[in-house]
């Protein structure tokens, strides 16, 4: 996975009640990370820093999300709640956005998707 990517980000965030999994990945649906963090406002910061000026995020609309939401806008990212049962292809589909079916990979990166099925249009 790139640190030294620049370019535009996406970020997905499976938020649970005291973890979450967080994804960055490039506008051709790359991975540049997969890290799970401990649902903290500065380690969610010190991440996010990470994925450049404005990302999107698609965060998962769970209990207890607000804190997140609040965090990523001060932030400067552009937030997109999705509903419970967290599919990237539900989610990104309002962003005009392709992608694949699951974002289980995310806590798994051995199941990482094809690299046929890219995330973004470029």
């Amino acid at each position: 996975m790139s640190e030294s990517y620049s370019g535009r980000q996406f970020v997905g965030i499976d938020l649970h009640r005291r973890r979450s999994v967080i994804v960055r990945m490039t506008t051709d649906g790359d991975p540049l990370e997969c890290i799970r963090i401990s649902n903290d406002v500065e380690r969610l910061s010190t991440v996010m820093a990470r994925a450049g000026e404005a990302p999107e995020v698609v965060l998962e609309a769970t209990y207890g999300w607000y804190w997140a939401v609040d965090a990523l806008q001060d932030l400067g990212a552009q937030v997109h709640l999705s509903t419970l049962g967290f599919s990237v292809a539900n989610v990104v589909a309002g962003l005009g956005l392709v992608a694949y079916s699951y974002f289980a990979w995310a806590s798994d990166p051995e199941r990482q998707p094809p690299r046929t099925s890219p995330l973004a249009k470029g």
